[in-house]
């Protein structure tokens, strides 16, 4: 199994998560947002989280517009799974890979604590290592995570099984409490919290495990 890392200048996470992928047994490869071409023979990207060029017009809009980020979009209408993580989630919204926006908290403030999830959905290959229902603690840290989206988008994401994750105690104003959500061809995921951090238990628990381990069990069996 192999993946790949995107790194932006200000990203603060693409080693949390290129050790997320390794411990799963993925072949990790760091890919440089100026680079116009993937490493052959991939499984998975994943974007990480921080400040991608310091948040200076949207959160990720200016990442989205990075060389690196059309062959990102190339490789997910192609059929392959792609995952991005706060600051990621954001840049695969700018991309249009996925639906919605992420705007300002609605306390206006940054939020950085342990955050209670429910799963939405284990159908996907993300989550089938969680049962639906499931509450999972994941740390959050962000100030623009407030998804936004309109009732139509949120009733359409709900009836196509395409809520991956929700918030327990809504920490940042999202409509419908949601905190994670999938693409229509369910191979693309993106979520606010940071299971990246959660994955040992020096980082206080082990909840983020299931994200990798679904995955490497997903490409295992493909």
């Amino acid at each position: 199994m192999k993946a790949a890392v995107i790194v932006f200048p200000g990203s603060n996470c693409d080693r949390d998560l290129a050790e997320g992928f390794r411990a799963q047994g993925f072949d990790t490869h760091m890919v440089w947002h100026k680079d116009t071409s993937l490493p052959a023979g991939l499984d998975i990207i994943g974007i990480p989280g921080g400040f991608s060029f310091g948040d200076y017009l949207r959160c990720g809009a200016i990442a989205a517009q990075s060389p690196i980020c059309r062959a990102v979009v190339d490789f997910a209408h192609k059929g392959g799974h792609v995952l991005g993580f706060c600051n990621g989630f954001q840049v695969l919204c700018e991309t249009g890979l996925l639906p919605g926006v992420l705007m300002r908290n609605a306390g206006l403030k940054f939020v950085c604590r342990q955050q209670v999830l429910k799963v939405e959905t284990s159908d996907s290959a993300f989550t089938s290592s969680y049962n639906s229902g499931d509450a999972i603690t994941i740390p959050i840290a962000h100030h623009d995570g407030n998804f936004s989206a309109d009732a139509d988008l949120v009733a359409r994401l709900r009836g196509e099984d395409r809520v991956a994750f929700t918030y327990v105690d809504n920490p940042n104003g999202s409509a419908g409490d949601i905190a994670g959500i999938l693409s229509e061809n369910r191979r693309v995921l993106g979520m606010m919290p940071h299971p990246e951090r959660a994955c040992e238990p020096a980082h206080g628990g082990t909840d983020g495990q299931g994200v990798f381990r679904s995955l490497a069990g997903a490409l295992e069996l493909a």
